[in-house]
């Protein structure tokens, strides 16, 4: 794919090189002459730009990427830049970082944005997912909040230990997606087992979570 990314920052930087590594063609835009360091990611390209101008989005390419992802540390400019890739230059897929969670609500459809990464949130979903045994945890909102990824392990009591995935009756709109057992990442089949400790993985709209806690016996 060909993305580019917005705000070249330590974060900026950091999903680059990620990104690079995965061969993936990479454009930073980054508007401050400071930041600007094309030898920290060498196999980027590196465009010195406001990413909030159209033209320079213009003359960057950006009608050319797959995806781009507005990384700045700044809501209000992360919104713009997500505006104008959707709006003005039809990019098939705009991710978003969310700095302060009070904004999170702008970050939808409506300003472009179709996946939107608020890492405070993300933070204390992990550490809830880490504590939490026997409750539903959304890990990550998807698609400006029709979906969501949640988890859920099984505890040693739980009274699904040993029964198929098939026995698990879950609304329809909710999918069993992963299993993650020790080190095993299990893709289910309706005959696998379920053990406890089991970590289930959701995709699911947020109305029915409560209908899968049902589902699994809470």
């Amino acid at each position: 794919m060909r993305v580019a990314i917005a705000g070249a920052g330590a974060v900026g930087r950091s999903i680059a090189a990620e990104l690079v590594a995965a061969e993936h063609q990479v454009m930073l835009i980054e508007r401050l002459a400071a930041h600007f360091e094309p030898h920290t990611v060498e196999q980027a390209e590196w465009v010195l730009a406001d990413a909030c101008e159209l033209s320079s989005l213009e003359d960057a390419g950006m009608q050319l990427c797959d995806v781009v992802i507005a990384a700045t540390g700044d809501d209000k400019v992360n919104l713009v830049v997500s505006l104008l890739a959707k709006t003005v230059f039809a990019v098939r897929r705009v991710v978003a970082r969310v700095n302060d969670p009070s904004n999170e609500w702008l970050f939808t459809e409506a300003w472009g944005v179709d996946v939107a990464v608020s890492t405070p949130r993300m933070l204390a979903a992990m550490v809830e997912e880490a504590v939490s045994v026997g409750d539903l945890v959304r890990l990550l909102t998807l698609r400006q909040g029709q979906a969501n990824l949640v988890e859920l392990t099984l505890p040693e009591d739980t009274p699904l230990a040993g029964h198929p995935v098939r026995d698990v009756h879950l609304p329809r709109d909710a999918a069993l997606v992963t299993i993650l057992r020790g080190g095993r990442v299990i893709v289910p089949q309706p005959d696998d087992p379920l053990e406890p400790g089991d970590e289930l993985l959701f995709v699911a709209s947020a109305n029915v979570e409560d209908e899968i806690r049902t589902a699994l016996g809470y």
